[in-house]
């Protein structure tokens, strides 16, 4: 396995008013790796999924992505204030105005970073392969005089989008569900259909915020593999929150344990079931009494 690292944070605070969320948060992600990020509720856990996502500007520290040939520092494209260094120069003034005005998610998501959301969010009157499709729009021919005159080029990109589609479809096992409404789908299957779409915007690292909540044992085990597959045959690194240590300690490559806001402990799943202070953090005792 690489140890090139593709998700670099450093020193994240993310503070809600006189709340602390995030403290002092750090870690590494090496490339083509399942990462688990885990801890009681109210860690902080997927506080971190949004300061990395764009959905929330972090207080402070950095987060670098290094994906596609570049490394990309998230907290500055989503627009950080202009700073009297900016002024030094006019590229530096045109590059922090650019980012101010048209930073955002979908430029994160452009970077190469896709997740999914704990409270499952599918356009649900669309049908599943819609849904699909749409996650496709930044990689496909949008020309509207291609559009009108239906040229080659746009022929054959709306032709390789569905077939993007419909593979991700056979990864989840949704090919029968393909011209279903979204909202008519099980849990289960729903749960499915957000990762494909997250597969469809082509990310490198795609972060997985509690995708076994409410699955059964079975749908469980089959999202094990899957999961599994996106590491080995396409080199995705998957940064994952989840409650289910079982499926946790079975799939990831290394583990960092989150209380209330800070790193309490790191390293592979041996390590990190056997920390008293992790132990201590899930069954709320002192550390003290756990050793």
């Amino acid at each position: 396995m690489s140890e090139e690292i593709v998700l670099k944070v450093e020193n994240l605070m993310m503070h809600f008013g006189g709340i602390k969320a995030l403290s002092d948060v750090s870690l590494k992600v090496k490339r083509n790796s399942i990462f688990a990020l885990i801890g009681p509720n109210g860690a902080g856990k997927t506080t971190v999924f949004n300061c990395l996502t764009g959905f929330y500007k972090a207080t402070g520290g950095r987060i670098e992505l290094d994906t596609r040939g570049v490394k990309t520092n998230v907290i500055k494209m989503l627009g950080e204030p202009f700073k009297a260094t900016d002024f030094v120069s006019p590229k530096s003034f045109v590059s922090r105005l650019h980012y101010k005005m048209f930073g955002g998610t979908h430029l994160i998501n452009r970077a190469g970073l896709a997740r999914t959301f704990q409270n499952i969010r599918l356009f649900r009157e669309m049908s599943v392969i819609e849904n699909l499709l749409v996650a496709q729009h930044m990689w496909v021919n949008r020309n509207l005089v291609s559009g009108i005159l239906n040229t080659k080029g746009y022929r054959k990109a709306e032709s390789d989008a569905l077939d993007h589609a419909f593979y991700w479809l056979e990864v989840v096992d949704l090919v029968d569900c393909a011209n279903r409404l979204a909202g008519e789908l099980s849990y289960g299957q729903q749960r499915r259909l957000e990762i494909a779409r997250a597969m469809c915007t082509r990310p490198k690292i795609i972060c997985l915020d509690e995708p076994a909540a409410g699955l059964n044992p079975q749908e469980t085990e089959a999202l094990s593999a899957m999961i599994r597959h996106l590491r080995d045959d396409h080199d995705i690194t998957v940064v994952l929150i989840e409650h289910d240590m079982g499926m946790v300690m079975s799939i990831s490559d290394h583990i960092v344990v989150l209380d209330h806001g800070n790193v309490i402990a790191e390293g592979n799943p041996q390590a990190i079931r056997n920390d008293p202070k992790v132990i201590a953090a899930y069954l709320g005792a002192d550390e003290e009494e756990l050793v």
